[in-house]
């Protein structure tokens, strides 16, 4: 029953924003290789559910995808992996 858990993504990123309440922005950043060999960086913006409010601008997080908790939230607070200097 308790298998279902390792199905579930899970991202570190960084976060961006903290300005709502219960709710940080994390930015992923990735590269991908373009068409003629080129490699582009590009960053995709999770929401993710923080109960605590214990998050800060620039903290090394880890979230883990989750219920759909409001209209674009479906991500939570796993841990705080490193805090902003």
């Amino acid at each position: 029953m308790n298998t279902d858990r390792a199905l579930r993504k899970s991202r570190v990123g960084k976060v961006v924003s903290n300005k709502m309440d219960k709710t940080i922005v994390v930015a992923i950043e990735g590269s991908k290789k373009h068409l003629y060999k080129k490699i582009i960086k590009h960053t995709v913006k999770f929401k993710a559910h923080d109960e605590k409010n214990e998050c800060n601008v620039g903290d090394k997080v880890l979230i883990m995808e989750t219920r759909p908790i409001s209209k674009d939230k479906n991500w939570r607070l796993v841990e705080i992996i490193e805090r902003a200097k």
